[in-house]
């Protein structure tokens, strides 16, 4: 590879950039089954390992490409297939609540798309019922859904609010993300102090009072 495309690579990388609000994904994608998948990545991890000088013989080594390989499939990336999407259960707002309802502190693990390091945060969620509520718990899964994949962290604030304003067809939503990426406090910058904050909103959302309204409540 020459050295103006490495650092190309490099600078897009450093720069977080975003394609698409949709994670890439090719056609063929989930042709293959979990376990074709982690037989294939096991394969490949291995020769990453022996690439490194590392002796797969050893007691301690010889499993660690399939370990490696399952975490991948069955864990850290499994929010890439349409399968483990969690079902919403909406219900109509028989009680006719109609202030916002908060569900802050939604601890989430993730991956940079750019460096596969982990994204480690906490999402906070607000939305106003338009005649339908949600699952509490669906909110966290929901979370937990979208930050099982590569990720860029603007992406994941979209796809959880899209996801939350179809399930309850209403764009008064605010979804805050606040995370540390280890692809900056690990490597690069190497600042472990700082972290990356997102935020998408729409509906009465959009009226400063609600949002400075569901932020103090955050802090309480």
């Amino acid at each position: 590879m020459e050295q103006e495309e490495q650092l190309k690579i490099e600078l897009e990388g450093d720069n977080h950039i975003m394609t698409s609000v949709d994670t890439p994904m090719l056609p063929d994608a989930f042709d293959k089954s979990d376990e074709e998948k982690i037989e294939i990545i096991q394969e490949y991890f291995s020769g990453i390992m022996k690439t490194l000088g590392l002796d797969l013989s050893d007691d301690s080594l010889k499993g660690t490409p399939y370990r490696y390989a399952k975490m991948y499939v069955k864990e850290l990336f499994s929010g890439l297939d349409p399968k483990n999407k969690p079902s919403l259960s909406v219900f109509d707002n028989k009680y006719q609540y109609d202030k916002m309802l908060i569900e802050k502190n939604i601890t989430f693990s993730s991956a940079c798309e750019h460096h596969f390091l982990p994204i480690v945060g906490k999402a906070h969620i607000a939305y106003i019922s338009s005649g339908k509520v949600i699952g509490i718990s669906k909110i966290n899964r929901i979370v937990e859904y979208y930050g099982k994949r590569p990720q860029v962290q603007e992406r994941m604030t979209l796809q959880v609010y899209n996801e939350l304003k179809e399930a309850l067809k209403t764009e008064s939503i605010i979804v805050v993300v606040d995370a540390e990426h280890l692809c900056v406090s690990s490597r690069g910058v190497k600042d472990k102090t700082s972290s990356t904050v997102t935020m998408e909103y729409g509906g009465k959302f959009n009226d400063v009072s609600y949002r400075e309204e569901f932020l103090r409540l955050l802090k309480d």
